[in-house]
């Protein structure tokens, strides 16, 4: 029987805030219910993968101000998210932001948010999120409630008002730390399938250097995957 693995050895970079795809299996992804979308490659999502919990559940939550004079709507929005950044670590949470991968936002960068336009001309809003851990004793729901507490204590700045977005989400530290397991994983599968087949059978995998990918699976858990391709083979 022969089996054919291909893996490639990827560099642990540091990158900047927007890091292009090929880099985000590194840092923190944020996991939605759709598989992850790289642009250089296509395929259907495996049977074959590791299923974890998500690291953290994360939540979207906005600050919005409608003070008349600009600057003092600006330093309210600004003042009730350096209040909610004081307040996260006693809250067990964490602040972030970031599309598709993470950063940590600090009392050193959080300036760097931009507002935006809210729904009348003398009012803006700012977004960012709130990350929560998972673990095997604090799933999904424990995480929503520390999430919703925590922004209703947060001190309140002039006329800005906070309040949770959108649906919870959840993310995972270095998708590509998992490599190796996913890889023993695909191996195992193989060498059951080569063995349904008869002696005169193996199988080729192919595709293992592509970057790992992720999906939800399950109300916490996420699927880590690679797309690779299995094909079974007359041996010569």
């Amino acid at each position: 029987m022969k089996i054919t693995i291909i893996i490639a050895v990827l560099a642990v970079l540091t990158v900047p805030i927007a890091a292009n795809a090929q880099d985000s299996g590194a840092q923190e992804v944020i996991v939605t219910a759709q598989r992850s979308r790289q642009d250089d490659y296509s395929a259907s999502m495996p049977a074959v993968g590791l299923r974890r919990r998500a690291d953290y559940a994360v939540q979207e939550v906005i600050i919005t101000g409608d003070s008349r004079e600009a600057a003092a709507r600006q330093d309210e929005i600004y003042g009730m998210l350096a209040n909610a950044i004081a307040a996260a670590p006693r809250a067990g949470v964490t602040i972030a932001s970031g599309d598709a991968t993470l950063q940590a936002v600090t009392m050193a960068n959080y300036r760097n948010l931009s507002l935006e336009k809210d729904n009348r001309p003398d009012s803006e809003k700012l977004t960012f999120l709130v990350k929560a851990p998972l673990s095997a004793s604090a799933g999904a729901q424990a995480a929503e409630a520390k999430i919703a507490g925590f922004v209703k204590a947060v001190k309140p700045v002039g006329r800005a008002l906070i309040a949770t977005n959108d649906d919870l989400t959840f993310s995972v530290v270095g998708p590509d730390q998992y490599r190796t397991a996913i890889a023993d994983i695909i191996a195992a599968d193989a060498k059951i399938l080569a063995a349904k087949f008869g002696d005169g059978y193996g199988v080729e995998v192919e595709g293992l250097n592509r970057p790992v990918e992720w999906a939800r699976s399950g109300l916490s858990d996420v699927l880590l995957y690679i797309p690779y391709k299995l094909v079974v083979v007359p041996k010569h």
